[in-house]
């Protein structure tokens, strides 16, 4: 059993609808929970209008009954509050009220309105931008959220806080003993999921001076998963390898342009004795690291230690002072299309990467544990429990 999950819906279009497939039957769900997930993607310091007219709610189309999982495919809608102003303009069929009412001509400079305007021949830019945009990533919380309900039953966790933002670090370190629930209640603290108070102060005023000059704001995020095992993933085949799937996860949230296991970059600058990890064997018999430089994995494999993972958000191409560009349809000089925008989205692209962690994670998870029902994970999980034991020996 393997989890397969597909998005579909346009920014500005009647909603966003979702389908998760591969979840176990008798599996209880929290409709709330994913609700709050939707409304901390929302959240932020230096967010746009958008976030103040939608009310993100998911409603659930499939695949539940009486609040546990059927074992079919589970779909869900989210609906796009802001349609109500566009309902003509994103009309499925028919003819538009006028074809050049709010039509995209003006690429703006590292948004996918050019290249994809090239590759589907797109007069209209509107055409890919209303799909490229990260209003996507609702479902894409969604779906996670439901991830994360299924990995919460064998007590795995995951939270996110804001490394970086723009030219500000954050100069906290997660200690190696600090639990999911603690860090998600520090990151909660303030609106920008920061846990150091002078960091969070110098991150608001390069905010507030970035929308004074009309620009935007990027940073570092980072996802942290407590409770795993050792041995999920593998090490014989490229596409089974769990760094890389983690990998191709987190790189295609929007504007995300890089990706590192733990401290990857700062240990390549490093001797191999200060970056890996010594093993030893603990009071119980149990073997662990006594540190977690490698970020919880190994040849492509967990291995028990918490799984880090860091993304590195570019600052948003939509700049309220646009860019020089060029009309597609006129060839002539242009200024950038402008359309709503924040003006910083990180801790917003944290609530993401966390959700697409858990996907990547969970499917790991049936790959090696999966069955039709939530009893039959259990029990095979159970029994891997029990070898890990008697392979390395502890109590």
């Amino acid at each position: 059993m393997r989890l397969r999950w597909l998005t579909a819906g346009e920014s500005h279009g009647p909603g966003l609808t979702a389908i998760l497939e591969g979840m176990p039957s008798g599996l209880g769900l929290d409709a709330a929970r994913v609700d709050a997930e939707l409304a901390r993607r929302q959240a932020g310091y230096g967010r746009g209008g958008r976030m103040r007219i939608e009310r993100d709610a998911a409603q659930f189309t499939g695949g539940v009954r009486h609040g546990r999982t059927l074992g079919s495919p589970i779909a869900l809608h989210i609906p796009n509050l802001d349609h109500a102003h566009w309902t003509a303009i994103m009309a499925p069929f028919g003819a538009p009220p006028d074809p050049e009412q709010r039509a995209v001509t003006a690429p703006r400079p590292g948004h996918a309105d050019l290249a994809g305007g090239t590759k589907h021949a797109a007069s209209d830019l509107r055409d890919v931008l209303e799909r490229a945009s990260a209003r996507e990533t609702a479902a894409r919380v969604a779906v996670g959220a439901l991830a994360r309900q299924l990995l919460a039953v064998f007590g795995i966790d995951v939270a996110s806080h804001v490394r970086a933002l723009g030219a500000v670090e954050s100069p906290t370190r997660i200690p190696e003993d600090v639990c999911c629930s603690n860090l998600r209640q520090r990151a909660a603290a303030n609106d920008l999921a920061c846990l150091d108070a002078n960091a969070y102060k110098a991150m608001v005023h390069a905010i507030d001076a970035a929308r004074a000059d009309g620009d935007t704001l990027g940073g570092v995020v980072e996802v942290v998963c407590w409770g795993l095992p050792a041995g999920l993933g593998s090490h014989v085949h490229w596409d089974r390898k769990l760094d890389g799937r983690l990998a191709q996860a987190v790189m295609s949230i929007p504007a995300v342009k890089g990706v590192e296991i733990g401290p990857a970059f700062a240990n390549a600058r490093a001797r191999g004795s200060a970056v890996h990890d010594p093993i030893e064997r603990d009071a119980a018999g149990a073997l662990h690291r006594t540190s977690n430089r490698a970020g919880g994995l190994e040849g492509g494999i967990t291995n028990g230690e918490a799984l880090i993972v860091r993304a590195a958000m570019k600052p948003l191409s939509t700049l309220m002072r646009p860019l020089p560009t060029v009309d597609v349809r006129t060839g002539e000089p242009a200024r950038a299309a402008v359309e709503r925008s924040d003006v910083c989205a990180v801790p917003a692209c944290g609530v993401v990467a966390e959700a697409m962690v858990a996907l990547v994670v969970a499917d790991s998870w049936l790959e090696k544990f999966g069955g039709d029902t939530l009893d039959e994970i259990r029990a095979a999980h159970a029994r891997y429990v029990q070898e890990v034991a008697r392979w390395t020996g502890s109590s």
